[in-house]
């Protein structure tokens, strides 16, 4: 069995307090593997720093000229983490890496995780391997609701997901060349890499505390985050909207029977609440309904642009 060129790639935003730490850790890791003969001894380690405002590049330089596997790059300003996993991915497609391992710097996933993925990718033959989380008790009950909720809503929109994986995969040169087939501004990852399709397996591993700094994905980004997954891949939420509003008019048909027949029938009565609910109900669908297909609308005006998903401005080999 020949050994195999691995790149670990990490989107890298403000993560000066950890970042030193995850460097000796995945260095041991690549090491264990070299002496294993597992992968080959030019294997490295590349940051992708998303434009942060700390000392992360600096420590990037320096971790680079401490040990011999560590790349970079930097971005011009902050793109936001899926494009820095991008970057990252794209850098080394087509390259004489057979594999690309993407997780974040703050080590809340189990690198020990990665020797399994080889072995799933080696032996195996598996194209992709997913990082699941199976035990998120370091999570807040109230993330642990949330993302619940999240991965079965978009399941129900028809949009196939890994629940409990986040951005921790595998993936081999044939998904690489494959994911570069998708060439859209708003990218999704989560769902991409499972529509691609392909071989694929998963690794289940317990998801620990962050080791410091502060997340970066507070509530506002995660709603965010989950509505670009949304209309990424689905029309369901026009569709939606679409029956909300035949099934209103269906009720407002029947309604305006009812009234015809009780007017000839000689009842009148005031209907003031009643008609100032109708409006302010029908009011809020109305706004919902132009809200949905403005997001999508907004998604398109994106994308027509063509404007690049983020723009280098220093390298470090």
């Amino acid at each position: 069995m020949s050994k195999k060129k691995l790149a670990i790639i990490l989107p890298a935003y403000n993560e000066e307090p950890v970042i030193q730490k995850t460097t000796k850790v995945l260095s041991d890791l690549l090491k264990s593997l070299v002496a294993a003969e597992t992968i080959t001894d030019d294997s490295f380690i590349m940051y992708v720093d998303d434009g942060s405002v700390d000392q992360t590049w600096q420590l990037i330089n320096r971790l680079a000229d401490q040990y011999g596997h560590v790349k970079g790059l930097r971005f011009s300003h902050n793109f936001g983490h899926q494009n820095a996993l991008i970057a990252g991915l794209t850098e080394v497609t087509g390259s004489d890496v057979d594999y690309a391992v993407t997780i974040d710097a703050d080590l809340q996933d189990d690198p020990q995780a990665i020797t399994e993925m080889l072995r799933l990718a080696i032996e195996e033959h598996k194209d992709i391997v997913y990082g699941v989380r199976n035990d998120r008790t370091s999570d807040t009950a109230f993330k642990r609701q949330t993302a619940g909720l999240f991965y079965k809503l978009m399941n129900f929109l028809g949009v196939k997901t890994i629940p409990n994986h986040a951005d921790f995969r595998l993936v081999d040169q044939r998904v690489l060349a494959a994911f570069q087939e998708y060439q859209e501004r708003d990218m999704f990852l989560r769902g991409i890499f499972p529509a691609i399709g392909f071989n694929s397996a998963e690794v289940f591993y317990a998801r620990a505390e962050r080791e410091a700094g502060e997340t970066k994905y507070p509530l506002r980004k995660m709603l965010q985050f989950a509505l670009s997954g949304i209309t990424s891949f689905s029309v369901a939420p026009i569709t939606m909207v679409r029956n909300m509003g035949l099934a209103i008019s269906g009720i407002s048909l029947l309604m305006l029977i009812y009234a015809i027949v009780r007017y000839l029938m000689g009842v009148t009565q005031l209907g003031w609440p009643s008609l100032m609910v109708s409006i302010w109900f029908l009011g809020g669908i109305q706004l919902t309904a132009i809200g949905v297909i403005g997001e999508y609308i907004g998604k398109v005006f994106m994308e027509v642009k063509h404007r690049p998903r983020y723009l280098i401005a220093d390298r470090r080999d």
